[in-house]
């Protein structure tokens, strides 16, 4: 740290040096809740300010921390308020998802509101269609189909986003897995509430999203779960053209004019226009509608069109994976037509059934039936293997990432040596599986069943382990540092001396 910066959103200098504990412009104590110290600013927006801290309370790891400043000074406006932020908070706090940073802590001190969440280290899709890295219309798809899981997970919780865009969604450095940041449900929820009881009584400033990703209606503060079907879809034409919504917006009909700016089929084309409907019954109703839609565009077409970015010719020499594929998936010419030429055989045989249904359709792209299967769709960009049977698969040593097996069958499954880094693994059935010296890293594992699972040095630092299942685990040497797990599951679980255990010490008799 080099610098602590002042909390008090009135300190006119709020910049320190390390050698203080109190601010030397406003005498304010700059140890937050104390534990969390401010070291950078990030944003500041409508309603306050984003910072990256330090946890004190935790080895100093980053956190983020967002100051939310209320302007109400009449005492009954702001205990509403204050009941609604932590009423909201406590939805959010709730999220358990890969790709939703973890709400840590939030509460109140001297007036401002403040959330604290996990720091993901990358940077957000805004600054990287702004440094020239352009989609083209497989990477728009793959976009989509690795964010609207998210929308499915958090509309399941009756949570609205309210401010997707693409500065809002980060890619994680080393992963390359997107993230989905600053959610606007507790800010919006008690302005739009504050609001309707007095106009007085709201935050600092009126925001309900960002101008351009935000539909009509909730410009109207009257949001419901398409309006974050409409925001991600403008977050896509955002990635395909590189040019904000509201400067592609139609003044006389308020619909976006986009088509002219980028190249992409109609099909895909009709499903971009149905995500961006004005009126909301036009609209798709659910993320599970545009993923049943984005399945019928033609296999043919989707084979033909690069699976990266559209960058300069030095970018494309260093092979840079912008998208989290591997360059190494890049098609060749004889690998797509011999593709293509098996579909057509396929096509052209004959049909002794009816053409199924989207979800049908849907159902049969995602069904993974070999392990092949498993390492084809990741180096095409694809990370959910959600509710998949996979029990026996042999996956010694793949690199997967980022990746989802929620819900997922897993009995016996041989990941010994597997990169499983920050996978959801949450739900699964992990039965018996191998996974000795198994990258496991943040990994959530939330109730997943790892019954008479080998774990035998396996790295399992951060990994959320609350509630599963690890009757009989061997534990032997796995490192659980900071990990999330009870002492009952321990005594359950097969442990001996090199078992490194949550608080960074030994097991010792």
């Amino acid at each position: 740290m080099s610098v602590i910066y002042c909390l008090n959103p009135h300190c006119e200098n709020p910049q320190n040096d390390t050698k203080t504990r109190k601010c030397r412009s406003c005498g304010s104590n700059l140890i937050l809740h104390k534990r969390y110290v401010a070291i950078k600013k990030i944003g500041k927006g409508g309603f306050g300010t984003t910072y990256l801290a330090v946890d004190m309370g935790n080895k100093n790891k980053y956190c983020v921390v967002k100051q939310l400043e209320p302007a109400t000074t009449n005492p009954e406006s702001y205990s509403t308020a204050l009941d609604l932020f932590n009423r909201e908070a406590k939805t959010m706090a709730k999220l358990e998802h890969s790709q939703i940073p973890k709400l840590i802590d939030y509460f109140e001190e001297k007036e401002q509101f403040y959330l604290i969440q996990d720091f993901i280290l990358g940077r957000d899709l805004e600054r990287e269609v702004k440094k020239g890295k352009i989609y083209q219309e497989s990477s728009a798809k793959n976009f989509l189909r690795n964010m609207l899981p998210v929308l499915q997970y958090i509309h399941s919780q009756k949570v609205i986003h309210r401010d997707i865009k693409p500065g809002n969604i980060l890619r994680e450095k080393e992963t390359k897995k997107l993230f989905l940041i600053d959610f606007g449900a507790v800010k919006e929820e008690v302005n739009t509430k504050l609001m309707n009881a007095s106009p007085q009584s709201a935050f600092t400033k009126i925001s309900v999203g960002t101008m351009g990703f935000a539909p009509p209606e909730q410009l109207a503060m009257r949001p419901v779960y398409s309006s974050d079907i409409y925001a991600l879809g403008a977050t896509c034409i955002f990635l395909l053209t590189g040019k904000a919504p509201k400067d592609l917006c139609d003044v006389e009909t308020g619909e976006l004019a986009w088509e002219t700016h980028t190249n992409v089929t109609n099909t895909f084309a009709k499903v971009l226009n149905k995500m961006l409907e004005i009126d909301v019954k036009k609209r798709f109703n659910s993320a599970d509608e545009v993923l049943q839609a984005l399945d019928l565009v033609p296999y043919e077409q989707e084979l033909a069109e690069s699976m990266f970015f559209t960058t300069n010719t030095k970018e494309k020499s260093q092979n840079e994976d912008t998208d989290g594929n591997d360059s190494s998936s890049n098609l060749t010419t004889h690998n797509l037509a011999d593709a293509i030429r098996k579909r057509r055989e396929k096509q052209n045989q004959p049909q002794t059934q009816k053409t199924p249904t989207p979800a049908h359709l849907n159902a049969q792209k995602l069904q993974i039936n070999s392990p092949e299967m498993i390492v084809q769709e990741y180096r095409r960009g694809n990370r959910n293997f959600s509710q998949q049977t996979l029990n026996g698969f042999d996956l010694e040593g793949l690199k997967l990432p980022g990746s989802s097996f929620s819900q997922s069958k897993l009995i016996g499954v041989n990941f010994q040596k597997a990169n499983l880094y920050r996978t959801n693994l949450v739900g699964a059935n992990l039965a018996q599986a191998n996974l000795r010296e198994a990258v496991l890293k943040r990994a959530e594992l939330y109730k997943a069943n790892l019954k008479n699972a080998d774990l035998q040095g396996a790295d399992l630092q951060k990994a959320n382990l609350q509630e599963a299942s690890l009757k009989d685990a061997n534990l032997c040497g796995a490192n659980l540092s900071e990990a999330k797990i009870d002492d009952e599951q321990l005594r359950l679980a097969k442990t001996n001396w090199r078992t490194i255990l949550p608080n960074g010490k030994r097991k010792w008799w």
